[in-house]
């Protein structure tokens, strides 16, 4: 449907502006030899206690670890707030850029990445001599997939088990409350600072509207975003129309209002006229998975289906 699909360089620049938005520029905490995770030897031989030092190098990462239970040496530098079990814990600088030589000197067991910033921080984990490994969070399914891998490392697999049935018991409700409903067509925006690109079907948040029962207008891409045109939209005329903003949120936000105001081709679109037109908040609506998947769908439901 699109012909101007964004190469590997704009989506990884989003990504990067996404990411380091989270984060700022102050100094390193110094590391820490405490907050290790140990793990009794189920083998046949005299029980062993196994140290594990995991650093986590995002947030939505260290959000699970938490709700795991699974301690951790080092978290990410972050202006959100991080989760209490780790107060004092050392952070090792942005999502998009840890501090090589400060993870290495943690001494880590594990260091935990997603997949969606694997092209630019392998090569430096690697150089670094620091194996990373990418969790893969761009839909709900992956997540908890990886959810469900860490509880049975790291012998959490009771509480694992317990987050995965949430989900899709929230899901089965979901599914009951939108049968026999007309499914909306959606157009999901994520703008950033200057720009804005079209989410597809592969990106988080059109993973989430697929799960509401909403159809993305844009259909059979095999990347996470799109350029956008808006004749191309406009001739799709969404029902509803979704606008993320990331990085610097209030900023993007004017942006978009700016735009919907001046350009007079978002003036034809059916959700700009019926008021179907919503702005996402970024802590419940992330780039990745993350552990307000549940009050995301939840708010998803009545822009959806008024």
């Amino acid at each position: 449907m699109f012909k101007k699909i964004v190469g590997k360089i704009a989506l990884i620049t989003v990504l990067m502006i996404s990411l380091i938005g989270c984060g700022d520029k102050e100094t390193v905490t110094k590391p820490t030899e405490s907050a290790t995770t140990t793990i009794s030897s189920t083998s046949a031989l005299p029980t062993a206690e196994v140290e594990h030092r995991i650093v986590s190098t995002t947030v939505a990462i260290t959000q699970i670890m938490d709700s795991l239970e699974i301690d951790l040496v080092g978290i990410p530098k972050s202006v959100k707030t991080l989760p209490q079990r780790y107060d004092g814990v050392t952070k090792v600088g942005n999502p998009m850029s840890p501090d090589m030589e400060l993870v290495k000197s943690l001494k880590p067991t594990e260091v935990l990445s997603v997949t969606t910033l694997k092209y630019d921080l392998e090569p430096v984990f690697e150089n670094a001599k620091i194996d990373a490994n990418f969790l893969d969070l761009t839909s709900l399914e992956s997540m908890q997939a990886e959810i469900i891998k860490l509880g049975e490392k790291y012998g959490k697999q009771e509480k694992a088990a317990a987050m995965v049935s949430e989900y899709e018991e929230q899901l089965s409700s979901i599914q009951k409350a939108t049968e026999g409903k007309k499914a909306p067509t959606v157009l999901i925006l994520l703008g950033v600072p200057g720009s804005y690109l079209v989410a597809t079907e592969h990106s988080y948040i059109g993973d989430l509207v697929r799960l509401v029962g909403g159809v993305n207008i844009v259909q059979g891409e095999k990347v996470e975003f799109l350029a956008s045109n808006t004749e191309h939209l406009q001739q799709a005329n969404p029902d509803v129309i979704l606008r993320a903003a990331h990085g610097m949120p209030a900023e993007v936000v004017k942006m978009f209002d700016e735009e919907f105001k001046k350009n007079d081709i978002w003036h034809h679109f059916t959700a700009v006229k019926e008021n179907r037109v919503f702005d996402l908040e970024e802590k419940l609506f992330g780039t990745t998975g993350n552990m307000a998947v549940g009050e995301a769908l939840d708010a998803l439901l009545p822009m959806l289906y008024p």
